[in-house]
């Protein structure tokens, strides 16, 4: 059955036709109310979205079927994503459809403040002609300072670049090369406050951003700079804004983006010295049409063939490397699965070593899987998209290792879960035939499947007892299908591993546990 995706915002037509051609089911009801959105909602797989739809946890109860939302743009403030990522849903963004349009115009907003252009505009078309009171400066030979050189950030640097300007930068995350590549100066951010004439904004808002340009960092930039925001509302403390251009200290400033938005009210409008515009910076036609067609193509290549790109809340995966990734996530979610069965102290650690070649596929995905696995039996709405938020709150330690190839396989993942009271290792590769198999448990070898009804036992390596297990499942009326064998030496540790017909009844679980031996006799299920 094809996949449906519900478009609840306006975007191009094109990227309908992308739905379509990629095997996609698609519905466009742009502009329904919250509530005719939760009534129809738990009909689709996907969920094509702009900055309208307000994706809530209170929606997303009611989105039982809802496997992505995909946000044409960059900023996903109007979808819940840890409520998202609770139900296993992907989000995804399209970061760099309207990257050059948000860039451009910052730029322009540049242009606009040095030459006080919308304030000239109006008074020449007035009839006033007051060529005297409309005293511009140059951007050649001046110095831009760019805080935040990602994407936008770099476009919006190199801009600058090419209009003869001296641009320094602040990214605690730009490495040199980066800087030397794009021709900016890498400084810190008091160093660029001191020497920037101009100041364009192009940072997330996050809690370390939040007011990067507050009214302390205000005081400490060059006397009459002027600053631009075509980021994101709350970099920029608007109240003491507004007091450094009263003041003089910030010569103008120019902002497409405001705390609250639609911006009716704002500190900063009616200063003549300020330029403001509602939120243009993705407004552009090929914009529109970019980031339409790239969250169409993303979620697509999504739905039907596994690939995901541009998620917020899950590792990237490529569309040829998912068919290559399914069995090993398969794999880490098995191990993870065993080991939480088994594991009923508090979690402290889980350490997950991946050999061979494996170690060169998305670890992050698999760690994921694996985590879920773990979390699973003792949290079950527990995901692979929520598992390392989970374990995080529940301050468990992820330990990630990669390594080449070890011993006799290809491919080797080992998951080791630490509590205070035991380590516990189980390890497995997945075979030429795609099925994960369990080969290593607490270092003994042993070679089974995973099968949905499996019974574990420990036991003293000793004669006899083989059959009396096999007896009392016999008695029982429960069927063997499989059964896997390994120790650590002759007369040492035994364990043993096997897939049944069904569920294993408690009172015949007591029982195995009863036979002389037996040190653990577990029921697991996958």
């Amino acid at each position: 059955m094809a996949p449906r995706v519900l478009i609840s915002d306006k975007l191009s037509p094109a990227a309908v036709a992308i739905f379509k051609e990629r095997g996609v089911e698609v519905d466009v009801k742009p502009g329904l109310d919250k509530d005719e959105l939760a009534k129809i909602i738990g009909d689709y797989d996907g969920l094509a979205i702009r900055s309208n739809t307000k994706v809530t946890a209170k929606l997303l109860e009611q989105a039982t079927k809802l496997k992505v939302v995909g946000r044409a743009g960059i900023g996903v403030d109007n979808v819940d994503i840890p409520a998202a990522t609770a139900r296993g849903v992907i989000v995804m963004n399209t970061p760099f459809g309207n990257s050059i349009t948000t860039a451009e115009h910052a730029i322009a907003l540049m242009f606009a403040l040095a030459r006080q252009l919308p304030a000239a505009d109006l008074s020449t078309q007035a009839g006033k002609w007051e060529k005297n009171r409309f005293m511009g400066v140059e951007l050649t030979g001046k110095t831009l300072g760019v805080i935040g050189c990602g994407n936008i950030g770099s476009i919006a640097a190199t801009r600058g670049v090419g209009l003869k300007m001296r641009v320094i930068a602040y990214d605690p995350f730009l490495s040199l090369e980066r800087a030397a590549e794009i021709g900016v100066e890498k400084v810190e951010l008091d160093d660029l406050l001191a020497r920037a004439d101009f100041i364009t904004l192009h940072t997330p808002l996050t809690a370390q951003t939040k007011n990067i340009l507050s009214a302390e960092n205000l005081a400490k930039t060059k006397k009459g700079v002027r600053i631009i925001n075509c980021a994101r509302g709350g970099l920029v403390d608007e109240a003491a804004l507004r007091a450094a251009l009263d003041s003089g200290q910030v010569a103008g400033a120019a902002f497409d983006v405001f705390v609250e938005e639609p911006a009716k009210a704002n500190p900063l409008f009616g200063h003549p010295n300020f330029i403001a515009t509602p939120h243009l910076g993705a407004s552009t036609s090929e914009a529109q049409e970019n980031v339409a067609l790239q969250v169409a193509e993303q979620m697509s290549d999504y739905l039907i063939r596994g690939a995901i790109s541009n998620a917020v809340n899950f590792p990237s995966i490529t569309a040829e490397e998912a068919p290559k990734l399914r069995p090993f996530i398969a794999l880490a979610e098995g191990l993870g699965s065993f080991a939480g069965q088994l594991t009923h102290a508090p979690i402290e650690k889980v350490a997950i070593a991946y050999d061979g070649a494996v170690a060169d596929l998305k670890i992050k995905a698999l760690t994921s899987a694996a985590i879920a696995g773990v979390l699973r039996p003792s949290l079950q709405d527990v995901n692979v998209v929520s598992a390392p938020a989970v374990a995080a709150s529940r301050g468990i330690v992820i330990e990630e290792v990669t390594r080449a190839a070890q011993g006799d396989y290809e491919s080797f993942i080992t998951l080791t879960v630490t509590t205070k009271e035991q380590t516990r290792s189980i390890g497995g590769t997945v075979f030429h035939d795609g099925k994960p198999r369990i080969l290593s448990i607490k270092g003994i070898k042993i070679d089974a499947e995973f099968t949905p009804s499996m019974i574990y036992v420990t036991n003293e390596d000793k004669p006899g007892f083989i059959g009396r297990f096999a007896s009392l499942l016999g008695d029982a009326g429960v069927n063997i299908a499989t059964f896997a064998l390994g120790r650590d030496e002759q007369g040492g540790s035994a364990i043993a591993l096997v897939a049944v017909d069904g569920p294993v009844p408690s009172a015949v679980l007591e029982e195995v546990g009863k036979l002389k031996g037996v040190r653990q006799a577990s029921a697991l299920h996958f």
